[in-house]
């Protein structure tokens, strides 16, 4: 149940304080809001195909000259190459992480590692906050990341 706390509660005349609980993020308005496609910049379709064909171990479809997509548990996984869609201007590459959720870190871990043009920028650690992760970074630019997913943190969102 969502409580909204008031001002005067808190102290101040400024700030509401709204806590919203798991029950709200399951049950209430945001039940009907959920991710399905994460856009992927890239400045190669093909290419993007090749690498994250290897990676996910999945062939991926072509949607359109420019876009590529790969099923990645409820989302899309969409590689997007402005150029090769007809567009005028060039991918740049997401500003922070994406994060992937595998059965199987070190296999994962193996696929990245044996790809010519991707890059391992930090190897398989647990984090602080108990995951087992390891950073990366797509021939693109594009940084990933990828947990096991025995260990993800969802902060009790999921």
């Amino acid at each position: 149940m969502t409580r909204v706390v008031s001002a005067s509660e808190q102290g101040t005349s400024k700030w509401l304080l709204v806590k919203a609980t798991r029950t709200d993020l399951h049950f209430g308005n945001m039940a009907s809001v959920r991710l399905f496609r994460v856009i992927l910049p890239v400045s190669s379709i093909e290419d993007a195909a090749v690498f994250y064909s290897a990676v996910l171990e999945q062939p991926g479809t072509r949607v359109s000259p420019g876009r590529h997509y790969f099923g990645c548990g409820g989302a899309i996984l969409a590689c997007f190459d402005p150029r090769a869609d007809g567009d005028a201007w060039d991918a740049r590459p997401n500003p922070d992480h994406i994060y992937f959720a595998v059965d199987d870190l070190d296999e994962h871990y193996r696929r990245v590692s044996e790809q010519r043009n991707g890059s391992i920028l930090r190897p398989i650690e647990t984090q602080p906050w108990g995951e087992r992760s390891f950073y990366c970074m797509d021939p693109f630019g594009n940084k990933l990341c990828f947990v096991a997913e025995s260990t993800m943190f969802t902060g009790g969102l999921l």
